[in-house]
């Protein structure tokens, strides 16, 4: 089953972090992404631009409304994910137990309903 794990975490610029810990940073999600690779169960993951190079849309009655920025005003953003193929919850639990970004935010696991193949919709299984 589709697993996403959403990595949730304060943004800090690289001045904030200085260069050791960004570098720690940097090996330790390398380590994790090459280990969820190894086992089989990596199908995407993407480290995302801070929030503020965000865009947000919504259309009401018909408006379009376009904001710089992310929709959520908090300290925590979305700062990337990882799209897992494993069996159950509990299997997504233990990978995101061992995601680096737990350690500085949160990983909120979510399963997913459908995904595209080839830019048509397919139930997830």
């Amino acid at each position: 089953m589709r697993y996403t794990l959403l990595l949730h975490y304060p943004e800090m610029s690289p001045e904030e972090l200085g260069p050791e810990v960004l570098a720690q940073g940097q090996e330790a999600m390398r380590s994790y992404a090459a280990t969820l690779q190894q086992a089989g169960v990596l199908l995407a993951a993407e480290v995302l631009q801070p929030s503020h190079a965000s865009t947000t849309v919504t259309v009401r009655d018909g408006q379009l409304h376009v904001q710089d920025g992310p929709f959520a005003d908090t300290k925590e953003q979305l700062g990337g994910y990882f799209v897992l193929n494993v069996p159950d919850l509990d299997a997504a639990l233990d990978w995101a137990r061992q995601a680096p970004g737990a350690q500085w935010g949160s990983v909120e696991i979510r399963p997913g309903a459908t995904h595209t193949v080839d830019g048509v919709w397919v139930p997830n299984s």
